[in-house]
């Protein structure tokens, strides 16, 4: 066994760094008494942005760490900007949202940046237990994050939902892993794939993997593994819901293409195509009787889960990337429409049904055009980033001969786009509620905004870059 060296370290930077600057925030909560909150959120967005800057040094020192449990390549890389990124728009949008509700524990800043240890983790990580052990880092973070809101009694109920059904979904997993190990004698994702390929495939593996996949359905809000998202997204605080249906949903996306592609599992396909048409159907149909914002992109994030699995079942380089890209391309506009409704659900999260938004171009101008942004890149319009990645998705089932689930998702696309235009009809086209306060949009939340707004235009208008670092990953994770 070789001996650790530095680059083991290097190798697990970003998670380092935001490990210490949670550390830190726990440690200065009790010291800056009473009006503590945005210090500490201050404290957090430098940890994001070093884990950024870690990010991009580690780049340049590619390869194995820690016995070989840990893998930096250019698949890695890409999920840990994704969930960087993510965490810095949440960190952003909350320095108001705090106050708005009267948040004053510290511990929330903390809470996002070891929640983001554990998702990076979960995507550079290459032996199951440890892809447990982040799994369980990054849940256990958010089962806390979605009871913030100590006040309401739909968020104690969002957490205790959230905790007992993610533990049974983590228990699914484990055992899935404990069978691969009696079936290949190994945890390790390459020896894993190599002793399938010696040996076949037994019945104890085609069971490991159906329990692996219900953990990480679970996890990915598919169907029919999705009746806890609507629920949960309503009474968890906004802005841990847009980092919860986006960062966590991306890392564990990357861990179902490491388990699934990397270790050359067998007996996944017709249960991913299931998986897909259903996430894709029940999802938008879902959202249509929805008159809670919340629930409605609850159900959206479902629906998104099948186009996103329709690009696993394409099972090819080419369905890896757009999957890859798909996962870049939801976090931008996902985070960016639960920024905008954190903001404007004001305190106690008064203001989340649909009629509330009713005149909001006018009231707020910037508002509104961020969420009708958002909104149209989830329909998939071009010059968006969600057009490209639908696209990319189901041209790579189209090239799979996957002609009937291709039509499945475009016939569900054009149901999605109708709540949506909904949406944005009530904020430009009818009359608002005039009790409603003045709207104004503080320099966090505006920031936060630019930064997704940014992303989903540039991955609608100048995708090539990131699709091509996409198919470098996807040729780094298969090969």
């Amino acid at each position: 066994m070789s001996a650790i060296t530095i680059l083991d370290y290097v190798r697990i930077l970003p998670e380092l760094t935001l490990a210490l600057f949670g550390v830190l925030i726990m440690v200065a909560d009790p010291l800056l008494g009473e009006q503590r909150a945005r210090p500490l959120g201050v404290i957090a967005l430098l940890g994001t942005l070093a884990s950024l800057a870690a990010t991009t040094w580690q780049a340049q020192h590619p390869g194995p760490a820690w016995f070989g449990m840990v893998r930096v390549d250019s698949f890695s890389l890409f999920f840990h900007v994704v969930i960087a990124l993510v965490a810095l728009v949440v960190v952003l949008v909350s320095f108001e949202y705090l106050e708005a509700q009267e948040i004053r524990q510290g511990e929330y800043y903390a809470l996002i940046l070891f929640g983001a240890v554990g998702m990076m983790l979960m995507s550079s990580a290459v032996e199951l237990v440890l892809i447990f052990i982040a799994l369980e880092i990054s849940s256990i973070s958010t089962y806390v994050l979605a009871g913030f809101r100590r006040r309401a009694a739909a968020s104690a109920e969002s957490s205790l939902k959230y905790f007992l059904l993610g533990s049974f979904a983590t228990a699914f997993f484990l055992y899935g892993v404990a069978l691969m190990f009696g079936a290949t004698g190994s945890t390790e994702i390459a020896a894993i794939a190599q002793a399938l390929r010696a040996g076949g495939a037994t019945s104890l593996v085609y069971l490991g993997v159906a329990l692996m996949l219900v953990g990480l359905g679970f996890k990915v809000a598919a169907s029919p593994f999705h009746v806890w998202t609507p629920d949960v997204y309503e009474g968890a605080p906004a802005p841990v819901v847009g980092l919860m249906s986006t960062a966590p949903k991306a890392a564990a996306f990357a861990v179902l293409l490491r388990v699934l592609f990397a270790a050359d599992s067998p007996g996944w396909f017709w249960p991913l195509w299931l998986a897909a048409a259903l996430s894709m159907t029940l999802g938008n149909l879902g959202a249509l009787v929805q008159s809670n914002v919340k629930r409605l992109l609850a159900y959206s994030s479902i629906a998104h889960a099948g186009y996103l699995l329709v690009a696993f079942a394409a099972s090819s380089e080419i369905g890896v990337s757009a999957a890859i890209f798909y996962a870049a391309a939801y976090a931008a506009m996902n985070v960016g429409a639960f920024a905008v409704v954190s903001h404007f659900a004001g305190a106690g999260e008064r203001y989340v049904e649909m009629d509330d938004y009713a005149g909001l171009g006018r009231r707020s101008p910037v508002l509104a055009a961020a969420l009708t942004l958002f909104l149209l890149s989830l329909i998939g319009i071009p010059v968006t980033g969600g057009f490209f990645a639908k696209l990319y998705v189901f041209s790579a089932a189209l090239q799979a001969n996957l002609v009937g689930l291709v039509v499945l998702g475009v016939v569900n696309s054009a149901v999605g786009a109708y709540y949506y235009l909904r949406l944005i009809v009530l904020m430009y086209m009818r009359e608002g509620n005039e009790e409603q306060p003045a709207i104004r949009v503080p320099a966090g939340l505006a920031a936060g905004l630019a930064l997704s707004a940014a992303a989903t235009l540039y991955l609608g208008v100048w995708p090539q870059q990131v699709l091509t670092y996409a198919l470098e990953s996807a040729s780094a994770l298969l090969h």
